[in-house]
């Protein structure tokens, strides 16, 4: 049975991935730093395997992959779903801010990414997909370490990708507009704390930015995902797939 890891996986875009990698009779295991939100998870959901991990931290990722490997066998499938977000004007980032914002959303792919891969290529077979965002391809104000991390994660796809071309290996990155989870809520208090406008309001003004006028279903996204890891998918490798409503093109 394909094993497929998820991190990022007890809540949002992640967990609507796992669920849907699960649905496709995969072996699932979901990853985060918050065991008591992978509990939540795992509740709802017991289909899916959980592991706690923290993906700034090397070493707790190798331990956290082994430990996977050993439930479920080798990884087939690795979507890099942890992310972290501040909303701060440029000069409101702390060294910080940057530090914990790269960690996470560029460095934590890395570290997964590093651990996977040398199986991968002995069995020459594998699909990495790295949850970047629309702001991989395109600047936002106040969200400057974010755009940043999430360009150097599509770069990471695209140089990877061609990398490992010529083997049975596929890299490619989803990016989602402005997606209904709990991610959103640094976006909505920012738009709140300049506007004084109310939550739902906020949500209205990050729905317009959306051409269909609506937010992202994180299900939508793990269709995208579901689709890129599937066997059929070997020619689709390097690509950034916009799940945006016409947002980016």
């Amino acid at each position: 049975m394909t094993h497929a890891i998820v991190t990022g996986g007890g809540s949002g875009i992640g967990l609507a991935i796992a669920v849907r990698l699960a649905a496709l009779d995969m072996e699932v295991t979901i990853m985060g730093r918050d065991p008591a939100r992978l509990d939540a998870a795992r509740a709802r959901h017991p289909q899916l395997r959980m592991v706690v991990c923290d993906v700034t931290d090397r070493g707790g990722v190798r331990r956290a992959v082994a430990k996977a490997v050993e439930l479920s066998g080798a990884v087939d499938v690795a979507v890099n779903g942890a992310g972290f977000v501040r909303s701060a004007p440029f000069l409101k980032h702390s060294e910080a801010d940057w530090q914990e914002i790269m960690a996470t959303n560029l460095m934590g792919a890395v570290h997964v990414i590093q651990e996977v891969l040398p199986a991968m290529r002995e069995r020459d077979f594998g699909r990495i997909v790295n949850v970047a965002s629309t702001t991989s391809l395109k600047p936002y104000p106040y969200v400057s370490a974010y755009v940043t991390s999430k360009h150097a994660l599509l770069g990471l796809t695209r140089a990877l990708a061609l990398e490992l071309a010529r083997s049975g290996i596929t890299v490619n990155a989803v990016c989602p507009g402005y997606t209904d989870t709990e991610l959103l809520g640094g976006a909505i208090a920012t738009i709140k704390s300049k506007t004084g406008r109310s939550d739902a309001d906020a949500r209205k003004i990050l729905a317009a930015a959306n051409p269909q006028g609506r937010l992202v279903d994180p299900e939508e996204v793990a269709h995208a995902v579901a689709w890129l890891v599937s066997p059929d998918s070997h020619s689709i490798t390097g690509q950034a797939i916009v799940v945006a409503g016409g947002e980016v093109m």
